[in-house]
């Protein structure tokens, strides 16, 4: 188990390394123009990680219906499944109180 976490720490820190050598080497300004004459100066790095953040965000979001979908269906299906296993039970036999005889006067 120590191994893997080793492991882990290990692969994180290298794509640390190699994120910031690549921010580095990529710290050009570059400029973004909007309508109206409007633009926008930022390094290059910036650009290309917000458009990494945007596309792992519209990802994630296209992701969410089908799992919400499979989340009710297999609320549902567990739902089923306790039903039947509850009608399949052997049923213990109703136990009615009866009036107490020995205690009459």
């Amino acid at each position: 188990m120590a191994f893997v976490r080793l492991l882990t720490a290990l692969m994180w820190a290298a794509v640390f390394v190699v994120a910031l050598l690549f921010a580095i080497k990529n710290a050009d300004p570059v400029t973004l123009k909007f309508y109206f004459d409007q633009s926008w100066q930022v390094p290059l790095v910036f650009v290309v990680l917000a458009s990494f953040a945007v596309g792992a965000a519209f990802g994630v979001l296209a992701c969410v219906p089908p799992l919400v979908r499979q989340r009710r269906t297999v609320a549902g299906l567990q739902k089923e499944l306790r039903l039947r296993a509850s009608e399949s039970a052997p049923r213990e036999p109703a136990r009615t109180l009866a009036p107490d005889v020995s205690s009459r006067p």
